[in-house]
């Protein structure tokens, strides 16, 4: 819990920034690649959090880092602020919270459907077109493969969800079967 909260601070700091910048698109992205090094790589976390390491090379190996991304010198001092206030731990989860609010800038809802199988190019095309409708945003889906839900779909974005798929259809069946007996 205070992981998140700390999270959101730092987000909402950088996105400030980012924003009086004109830059914070491309904040997002440089947060991204960093979290995709952070948690790809295990001794990225390692050498920015260990604490028998001193700050002074836990600095140059975020500066590395930051500079092999090709970081602007605000996005390289922000890096720097989380390894020297010992916050490079939650740098995935600021990320996270700062993708969220880059989304809601942009008035974009992120969802996923879950399917049985791999659905076609059309098919996504008319789930998005229709979720967009519903709720109004622009939607970005990710699809998810589930053998578990027999067959049909499942759609949720944020709050909303629709569920299609024959394993809830039977467990309805199943309920309303019992609820007769």
């Amino acid at each position: 819990m205070k992981n998140t909260v700390l999270a959101k601070r730092y987000a909402k700091a950088l996105f400030a920034v980012g924003k009086e910048d004109g830059a914070f698109a491309d904040y997002a992205k440089l947060l991204n690649e960093l979290t995709e090094l952070y948690t790809g790589m295990p001794e990225v976390p390692d050498a920015l959090t260990n604490p028998l390491y001193p700050e002074d090379v836990r600095l140059k190996v975020m500066e590395s880092l930051a500079a092999a991304l090709k970081a602007p010198p605000v996005m390289v001092n922000f890096c720097k602020l989380l390894v020297e206030k010992k916050r490079a731990a939650i740098l995935p989860e600021i990320a996270q919270v700062y993708q969220e609010m880059l989304d809601e800038e942009n008035n974009v809802v992120r969802g996923v459907v879950t399917s049985a199988t791999e659905l076609s190019p059309e098919v996504n095309a008319k789930i998005k077109a229709t979720m967009e409708k519903l709720t109004g945003k622009q939607v970005e889906l990710s699809n998810r493969i589930d053998p578990a839900i027999i067959g049909g779909m499942v759609a949720k974005v944020g709050d909303l969800v629709l569920d299609g798929s024959i394993k809830s259809q039977l467990a309805g069946l199943k309920e309303s079967i019992k609820g007769r007996e």
